[in-house]
């Protein structure tokens, strides 16, 4: 074999020399990267100034409540408008859609309303009734008398010239649009009076039929969606609770049964699977002869309503393919690697007993859990108040020509500027939250660094549990006898070298990551910006690179995991540590190409199969195909929400769990490559495998020493 050859080493190192006071992870290290932990602390300082400055700029009510054109917060508790939530606007038709409403942004005057409109009504009709107009006066300004006409009204622009049926949407009030034969609606009407007399069609009130056909479209498939989750949350929470536990039993059952679980585990994705292509198999056949079952994909184009899909043949027939494929891959590395899983499961059952042996390893991802929901809380916290925390900017709206036409303006005293006196049909309102002082000017720089200290925090997290992990693990590998030369708590132990000695190496290598992934952040901000507008050369050029980098994120995270291997057991710096890591894996490359992947497939089959079990649970239990569940199961828009809900959470805890698993083999694997080198089986120099993994690698120890 390669790794076995003179040459072969000196390009790669040399290998690691027998030393008999060697005992797992030394005691007698000293801190390293020591400029990394002063800039990281540096860096935390800031970030901390950057969230302190955030809170006391910023005003998250910007976000909760809408704005008035006076600069006022609807629906905002202890103000005179408290008992008035949504916005209303006065000439819903400029803002040419709905969607440019959300933008905040719409060049009419905004009050705060107790609910929308909901009926037609124009100023002119209300005149004529006195509980009309009772009525009409409620989306008026104050201000507004019976002695007052109808022209003096609108001229000094207190009241809307008409009202149509709305219905609140992000506590805005949004036209009641709808569609009948395809035609655009509001109020169930496809005509309206716009006040001044005139008949306007419905879809005048949408830029285009088609942008309003999606805006309804997938407004009533996001509050669908909301409904689902507000019917079925509880259903989603008991099959989260059902994946942990069964997450729990494999890594129990796996203590005790490693080999026979991973067969298990092995047998049941394939059957699982199978079963799969089955019934996407008597789907396809149900559907054969339905009135519109034969219609592609590509001709029924997008629907809002996904069950429509369902009824397709040809979407079973696309699921069959997609799970056939996956079926017979899976069968194909199991038939050519099958030495080599045998390896795997000598790994996998030694992992089993070192995590018998420190079973408070199992909850330590709940530890790395409630550090990364503290950096994501705090992340989203001053995000949301650095992006509140500017001013409102008034500007000048007009009807006819202006020359102060969007230019900045003081509501206070507007109608005695010379703006009012020139335009006297202008108007002074609130525009977007904006600001020129030194602070605003640099917000989006704050926000930069916001983001960039999320990933870099992140990855330190992620990175100490790997290295404490690391360290508990090799603590058990190397040790002579397990009972008595494995310390009382390794992974306590393991956590106390790590923040006493190596915090500047796990912020180097969490920040070489975090540049990569700030990179990668600014490629897709910069092909969404230039999106429509770049060619076909710079999109090309954009796509390799975010490839490129894709690519050298995932080397960089498997460098920096051995690399905290490495400084777990030897505690040498970042630099050090990676190159001995890396030039430790170069020679052994065939075994780390293929045994240490075969292990990670076989972690991968164990969370797909949990995945499996609980998603078929949840199809059954939500779609209703089970009798016993019919009257249990809460009646859904969208049956596959809580499904993919309950699939998504399963694999996150699933893989919470095997991330021990994995860790422990990572740190095992490379313990294993040192003991080969280190050792050659001889009364001196034994090696410290167990003995299963002796036997399949032709590996023994001589009489003295063997097990």
């Amino acid at each position: 074999m390669p790794e076995e050859n003179g040459e072969f080493y000196g390009k790669h190192g040399e290998p690691r020399k027998y030393d008999a006071n060697f005992r797992g992870p030394i005691a007698n290290r000293s801190c390293t990267d020591i400029v990394c932990c002063v800039l990281f602390v540096l860096a935390v300082l800031g970030y901390i100034a950057v969230g302190i400055l955030a809170w006391t700029q910023g005003d998250p009510r910007k976000v909760i409540y809408p704005t008035d054109s006076e600069g006022q917060f609807c629906g905002q508790a202890g103000t005179p408008l408290e008992k008035k939530p949504v916005l209303f606007y006065f000439n819903i038709m400029k803002c040419a859609s709905p969607m440019v409403l959300l933008e905040f942004q719409c060049p009419t005057t905004q009050m705060c309303v107790e609910k929308c409109p909901d009926r037609f009504l124009t100023l002119l009709n209300a005149f004529k009734s006195k509980e009309d107009f009772t009525y009409y006066k409620k989306f008026c300004k104050s201000g507004v008398s019976d002695s007052m006409r109808e022209t003096q009204i609108l001229a000094l622009g207190l009241c809307p010239a008409m009202l149509m049926p709305s219905k609140s949407f992000t506590r805005r009030c949004f036209p009641a649009l709808g569609q009948r034969d395809g035609v655009i609606t509001v109020g169930n009407n496809t005509h309206f009076d716009d006040g001044s007399g005139k008949k306007r069609d419905a879809k005048d009130l949408v830029d285009g039929v088609k942008n309003a056909t999606v805006a309804i479209e997938a407004r009533q498939v996001v509050m669908k969606i909301f409904e689902d989750y507000t019917q079925s949350w509880y259903w989603i929470l008991l099959g989260l609770v059902i994946a942990m536990l069964t997450s729990l039993l494999f890594i129990v059952l796996m203590r005790f049964l490693a080999g026979v679980m991973v067969w298990i585990m092995v047998a049941l994705v394939i059957l699982v699977i199978g079963y799969g292509i089955f019934h996407c198999y008597m789907e396809y056949a149900a559907l054969k002869g339905r009135p519109g079952a034969d219609v592609t994909l590509q001709d029924l184009g997008f629907q809002s309503d996904f069950t429509v899909y369902l009824q397709i043949r040809q979407t079973w027939l696309a699921f069959m393919i997609i799970l056939a494929i996956v079926e017979l891959i899976i069968i194909l590395i199991l038939i050519f690697l099958r030495k080599r899983i045998l390896i795997a499961i000598a790994l996998i059952k030694e992992g089993s007993k070192a995590i018998g042996a420190m079973m408070c390893s199992l909850f330590y991802p709940l530890f790395t859990f409630l550090l990364l929901a503290m950096v994501i809380a705090y992340w989203a916290v001053t995000a949301v108040f650095l992006s509140t925390s500017n001013e409102p900017v008034y500007k000048v709206f007009n009807e006819s020509k202006c020359e102060y036409s969007r230019m900045t303006c003081d509501p206070a005293n507007y109608s005695k500027t010379a703006m009012k006196t020139q335009c006297p049909d202008s108007e002074c309102l609130f525009a977007f939250y904006g600001g020129e002082t030194v602070y605003h000017k640099y917000l989006i720089g704050l926000q930069f660094y916001n983001v960039f200290l999320f990933f870099w925090c992140a990855n330190f997290v992620t990175a100490l549990g790997q290295m404490t992990l690391a360290g508990a693990f090799a603590s058990y590998y190397w040790a002579f006898n397990k009972s008595d030369d494995l310390p009382a708590c390794p992974v306590f132990s393991s956590l106390g070298r790590c923040l006493r000695y190596h915090v500047g190496t796990l912020a180097f290598g969490s920040l070489i990551l975090s540049i990569i992934q700030i990179i990668r952040v600014l490629l897709e901000y910069l092909d969404h910006k230039l999106k429509g507008a770049h060619n076909k050369c710079t999109k090309f050029l954009l796509c390799c690179l975010k490839c490129c980098f894709w690519c050298l994120e995932k080397f960089i995270k498997f460098l920096n995991r051995n690399a905290y291997i490495m400084t777990a057991i030897y505690g040498k710096n970042f630099c050090t540590a990676a190159r001995d890591a890396f030039f430790l894996l170069m020679r052994n490359i065939i075994r780390v190409a293929v045994l240490d992947k075969v292990t990670d497939f076989l972690l991968f089959l164990g969370k797909l199969l949990i995945v499996g079990l609980v998603g078929v649970f949840a199809f059954f239990f939500f779609s209703g195909r089970v009798k016993a569940f019919e009257d249990t199961a809460p009646h859904l828009n969208y049956y596959w929400v809580p499904i993919l809900t309950v699939a998504i959470g399963s694999y996150l805890i699933a893989h919470g769990f095997f991330s021990v698993y994995a860790m422990a083999v990572d740190t095992l694997f490379l313990c294993f490559l040192e003991d080969v080198e280190r050792n050659d089986g001889s009364p001196e120099r034994p090696y410290l495998m167990p003995e299963s993994l002796r036997k399949l690698l032709n590996k023994k120890n001589t009489a003295r020493y063997a097990e």
